[in-house]
């Protein structure tokens, strides 16, 4: 078995008109492909470039949103979320367009988190204010009108062999216990 990438990840909305809205106007990604489901729902798709798709499903019923549970509460302060959520979803940008993704967001009302520009890298903390050889990605991140934390990511590098330095920790009680 090989796959060749992410097709799409699907999430749920509160609102399509506002999230279409939100996806086209403010991150510029044409929506591509709309179903109609037999359910009353919706399944929009756009087109978040690299030949991936970002999916919405809304349902006129579904149970409101959970941050701090299904989603994260605020990344990166308080980033944590529970098992088998999705914490938040990376687009990847040239590192050139992070400060100007920052304006056009700040243009279209939206939201980012401080600090602005979060440099990722290998030193005791993980992040750091200023550039240096340790730092692998800049991002920035901010909500969608759902709540779903988003980040443009651009990689400073190549990942390396001493890139995995670190042992997978274990659960403290096995799954199904």
């Amino acid at each position: 078995m090989k796959t060749k990438g992410i097709n799409h990840l699907a999430l749920v909305c509160r609102d399509m008109a506002e999230t279409v809205k939100f996806y086209t106007e403010a991150l510029g990604m044409p929506l591509v492909k709309t179903v109609a489901l037999p359910d009353g729902g919706q399944h929009f798709f756009f087109d978040c470039g690299g030949d991936t798709l970002l999916a919405f499903f809304w349902w006129p019923d579904s149970p409101p949103a959970a941050p701090g549970i299904a989603s994260v509460r605020d990344f990166p302060a308080d980033g944590k979320s529970a098992v088998g959520s999705m914490n938040h979803v990376a687009f990847d940008m040239d590192e050139s367009e992070l400060e100007a993704s920052i304006g056009r967001l700040q243009a279209a009302g939206v939201h980012v988190s401080v600090p602005v520009v979060v440099n990722h890298d290998d030193s005791p903390m993980g992040v750091s204010r200023e550039m240096n050889d340790g730092v692998w990605v800049r991002s920035v991140y901010f909500r969608d009108p759902n709540g779903i934390m988003l980040e443009f990511a651009a990689l400073t590098r190549a990942f390396r062999s001493d890139d995995i330095a670190h042992a997978p920790a274990r659960a403290v009680e096995p799954a199904g216990a």
